[in-house]
């Protein structure tokens, strides 16, 4: 088979020996895959945990942000899209990092998604978990029922149940991962719609405490904005959208492999733009950015916005609705979070860069069960862990996760350039997909990374702890990756076929099962 980047043919190509891994095939649509993005996104959540934050860096303007963080999103789903079309592969980021950059910086890279998966499904267990008990205290109307989540061992327990759920739906095969979703994210869907549209109608028709009238210059990033200001509001905002490519760990399990899940990854990202949009432009409208009462730029209520917001704009009976529907948003990205996790980790496993044990799939779910199980795990010792020793380390670990993130994202856009080097100006549609687009998405991202980094030394960001006067955020950030360095060197011992690029080269057709991997 000829070199995928020298213009030969793809896996499309010859397809006569393909075998796949064992994942339950033409099962994943467009709307579907798009679906389960979205629900990984947890656009619900993500809104009432960062409002507050990007309108105290930037205020009124916060729509201008929402858009900047945008398109760097946008144009890597571009990569994506280019790469998964040739190599379609659970594995993703890690699969065609390796083909493009070899063993070393593919194994880096796939460690980076993973442990950034992680992070965020203990992140996700917690607030669901807070959000749970929020909406039975109020539908009780006992406040102290909501001070339970505070209780530290009531906290670790709870938050194991969910997490124990969310493993158990992942693992029930990806039909009945589609079915939860469609319920839960149509629910979250409905009911921020309906939240946004009251909040316009009270502001237009004087009824809101702010009652601001629209204005197209909140769109504008050019104007009323310090860049010190616009960066941190890109930097929230970049990880605001961080979710997404969920939708291309699902190739393998799609109808058209090579077209539906670069389909579904820019239908998730712009659907979620939208959605940002319309409730940004709807809490501003009717709040305003006041740092009293139930303004916006208030640090009492910047962590939860929803929570101050939701009775005043719904009243008192469709207020618990909102809370509702940010437990839904939560629990239901809590589940699909699993699934790009326990893919990565199948096709590292069935490439040898991870024990191939994880490689296994269950012979009626055809999910990787053992990689999910795995997941649900150690995601569970993490926060276990962590909250014993303090509640300061997690939120240093959750602060460093924008350092991972921008690390896998990035390298993915810079290896469709490189895996596609050869044929990068053969047609305009290839100068526009697979290297203008991608190459400006990974050096968006790239320059992200080096400010997330920068700011990761600062005290200030985070807890505020820090050792020799540099953050906390910082040695966790890069203690993870180099965490990761050394267990590659493990592996490298352990099964040194992958780093010697016997297993996963250029030319290696996508979807070979584990017995094919062997053989080779």
């Amino acid at each position: 088979m000829s070199d995928p980047a020298g213009g030969g043919p793809g896996p499309q190509g010859g397809s006569s020996d393909l075998v796949d891994k064992g994942l339950a095939s033409g099962k994943v649509g467009t709307f579907a895959g798009a679906v389960l993005g979205i629900s990984c996104v947890a656009p619900g959540y993500t809104l009432t945990a960062s409002i507050g934050l990007i309108v105290a860096a930037v205020g009124l303007k916060m729509p201008a942000i929402f858009i900047a963080g945008f398109i760097p999103m946008f144009l890597t789903a571009y990569a994506y899209r280019e790469l998964n079309s040739r190599a379609p592969d659970c594995g993703a980021s890690f699969t065609w990092s390796t083909k493009a950059f070899g063993p070393y910086v593919g194994w880096m890279c796939g460690w980076g998604m993973v442990l950034a998966t992680i992070i965020v499904l203990s992140n996700l267990a917690a607030i669901a978990v807070e959000f749970c008990y929020l909406f039975i205290a109020r539908v009780f109307n006992s406040p102290g029922i909501a001070d339970l989540a505070d209780n530290k061992a009531i906290n670790i327990v709870t938050t194991l149940a969910f997490i124990a759920v969310a493993t158990y739906i992942s693992g029930r095969g990806i039909t009945t991962s589609e079915r939860v979703q469609y319920i839960l994210v149509g629910f979250q869907m409905i009911v921020l719609v309906a939240f946004a549209i009251a909040a316009i109608v009270e502001s237009v028709n004087g009824d809101a405490p702010a009652g601001l009238s629209f204005s197209l210059d909140w769109f504008n990033p050019f104007t009323g904005l310090a860049l010190g200001a616009f960066v941190i509001g890109v930097t929230g905002s970049i990880f605001a959208f961080w979710g997404w490519d969920t939708c291309l760990t699902l190739g393998e399990e799609s109808k058209d492999p090579t077209k539906v899940p670069g389909r579904a990854g820019l239908l998730c990202v712009i659907s979620i733009l939208l959605t940002y949009l319309l409730v940004a432009v709807a809490v501003m409208m009717y709040a305003g950015v006041g740092d009293t009462g139930i303004g916006l730029g208030n640090d009492k209520i910047s962590e939860n916005v929803f929570g101050a917001l939701a009775y005043p704009v719904m009243g008192s009976w469709a207020g618990p609705l909102l809370f509702l529907a940010i437990l839904a948003s939560s629990a239901a990205s809590l589940q699909t979070t699993f699934l790009p996790a326990a893919r990565t980790m199948l096709a590292m496993g069935a490439y040898g860069a991870f024990p191939r044990r994880l490689a296994s799939v269950h012979p009626r779910y055809l999910v990787p069960t053992y990689s999910t199980v795995l997941a649900g795990v150690v995601t569970g010792a993490f926060y276990t862990i962590v909250s014993l020793l303090s509640e300061h380390t997690l939120l240093d670990t959750i602060a460093a996760l924008g350092i991972m993130i921008c690390w896998y994202y990035g390298i993915t856009a810079f290896a469709c350039v490189w895996f596609f080097r050869r044929e990068l100006f053969t047609s305009v549609r290839n100068a526009v997909f697979k290297f203008l687009f991608p190459l400006l998405g990974g050096l968006m991202l790239a320059t992200v990374f080096v400010i997330s980094v920068r700011e990761s030394m600062n005290p200030d960001n985070g807890s505020g702890a820090s050792i020799f006067g540099i953050g906390l955020v910082f040695y966790m950030g890069f203690g993870l990756l180099g965490l990761g360095v050394i267990l590659m060197f493990v592996m490298r011992a352990v099964s040194p076929e992958f780093f010697a690029g016997r297993t996963l080269r250029r030319d290696t057709p996508a979807l070979l099962d584990e017995s094919s991997l062997i053989d080779r």
